[in-house]
């Protein structure tokens, strides 16, 4: 039986070549969005196409880029006041959520959301 850390050295994810941004670019476009929302999740995504996304017409796109912990902090703070509940509820979620932004929705309209951040106090 392998240990965790054995089994995760045994499958290193593949380097991030310039075919491979090219695709997530041209992804990115689509017209399908959840094949945009593919595009957000990734961990290797060009700093320009998290901020697009960031902006996406789809609350589902922004929900990605929400909770992707790759996505640098600025963006993150730019989806506080996304018109969205669960945008904002990823945020609070995500690790790599400021405190300050998380302890800023605390005050949400939203029940989900300023629930959230109590279970985010609660769980430390």
């Amino acid at each position: 039986m392998m240990t965790s850390h054995q089994a995760v050295s045994a499958f290193p994810v593949p380097a991030v070549t310039a075919s491979k941004v090219h695709r997530l670019r041209v992804l990115a476009g689509s017209g399908d969005p959840k094949i945009r929302e593919s595009v957000a999740s990734s961990l290797y995504a060009p700093r320009e196409l998290y901020s697009t996304l960031a902006a996406d017409a789809d609350d589902g796109v922004r929900g990605c880029i929400a909770r992707n912990e790759a996505v640098p902090v600025d963006i993150l703070r730019n989806l506080v006041h996304d018109r969205s509940e669960q945008v904002r509820g990823w945020l609070v979620v995500n690790r790599s959520t400021p405190r300050d932004v998380v302890e800023s929705l605390s005050s949400d309209p939203s029940p989900m959301v300023a629930g959230l951040v109590e279970w985010s106090r609660a769980i430390g």
